[in-house]
């Protein structure tokens, strides 16, 4: 254990939960940073005992922040995937949810002033050369947490937090469709390969036996299910320009149905090899606009509202996540908007 701790804020960004650090807090080496956040969340090992995690991939993330010297842009925020089982931290993906904390934890620490009761905080998403804007609640100049905005998968309200995203077409993959195609056949499946923001492969429940109501614990438990996507995964990722993906947390894999409560679409997600009980702000963007694609698993199966801004309800196990999708002259998804929230749970210093 090291003898002296490291600062840090432990954050609830939207449905994920995770450690809030400045970069300069921690070792510059990325190899040393590692190995340090492993040892402060407890990895590899299901429980995580021995440290900060909860033994669940939503809740073993890291935020790491600093000043940004890029024009026009607040905070540069490189999020880390700290996984659960193994000795691994990936940088390969994105987190919208981890990135609703950003803001906050940017005005506590004092890398934005804020200004008035509403503060726009420009975040460059190191991982995918993304912009995202925060508006944070700061009545009085101070960040407040308390508000009536509800998101589904956490209990109760928070001050609301609107994020939109720009340019995250092929942020990661090189190109919205990285085959070019809205179909594509795979391992004997039809899918669609797509990156919004994350990479996401898309494929029908129905294809598999599965109606889109089972839950979390249902598909981890169904052994052949979780090799076949595996199997499916491993194969895209050459074709999604992600080379061998057996040791990334990308890209994800979307089952999706009909919606069963009023939306746009059902959803059931592996991240890439657990369940998630929610889905990810990216995630759902990407699925967003995949219904809106002229064929593919989803878009042949969602209900899509009319209109240039379409209210998308991406429905996932614990409720549903609405995407605000504008579309350009094209009929190109121009921006992507959504609703998140967070809370500041414990500031002060931990240790690995």
């Amino acid at each position: 254990m090291t003898e002296t701790g490291v600062p840090c804020m432990w954050m609830r960004g939207g449905t994920s939960k995770g450690g809030y650090f400045l970069k300069d807090d921690l070792p510059a080496d990325p190899a040393a940073r590692d190995r340090f956040l492993l040892r402060m969340m407890g990895s590899p090992d299901d429980r995580q005992i021995d440290g900060m995690g909860g033994a669940d991939p939503l809740t073993s993330k890291v935020a790491v922040v600093s000043k940004s010297a890029r024009e026009g842009v607040d905070v540069d925020y490189l999020f880390l995937q700290v996984f659960v089982d193994q000795a691994l931290v990936s940088d390969s993906q994105n987190c919208g949810n981890i990135l609703a904390g950003v803001g906050p934890f940017a005005l506590e620490r004092g890398l934005v002033e804020a200004a008035g009761d509403k503060t726009d905080v420009r975040i460059f998403m190191e991982n995918t050369s993304q912009i995202a804007v925060a508006t944070v609640e700061t009545p009085g100049g101070r960040v407040s947490y308390e508000g009536e905005a509800r998101i589904d998968g956490v209990p109760g309200t928070s001050a609301p937090m609107g994020i939109v995203f720009e340019d995250t077409a092929g942020s990661t993959c090189g190109a919205l469709l990285p085959t070019g195609n809205a179909v594509d056949v795979v391992e004997g499946v039809e899918v669609t390969l797509i990156d919004n923001g994350m990479p996401c492969v898309i494929l029908s429940a129905a294809d598999f036996g599965l109606t889109g109501d089972e839950t979390p614990a249902d598909l981890e438990a169904n052994d052949d299910l979780r090799a076949r996507v595996e199997k499916i995964r491993l194969a895209v990722g050459p074709m999604m320009n992600l080379g061998d993906v057996s040791e990334k947390s990308v890209p994800k894999m979307t089952l999706v149905s009909p919606a069963k409560s009023g939306g746009c679409i059902s959803t059931r997600t592996f991240i890439p090899h657990r369940a998630h009980k929610a889905i990810g702000v990216l995630g759902a963007v990407s699925v967003g606009t995949a219904c809106l694609l002229g064929d593919g698993p989803a878009a042949r199966i969602a209900t899509v509202p009319e209109g240039r801004e379409k209210a998308l309800s991406i429905e996932h196990p614990t409720g549903e996540f609405t995407v605000i999708a504008t579309l350009d002259d094209a009929g190109q998804v121009q921006s992507a908007g959504v609703l998140r929230t967070a809370r500041k749970l414990m500031d002060g210093t931990v240790f690995a």
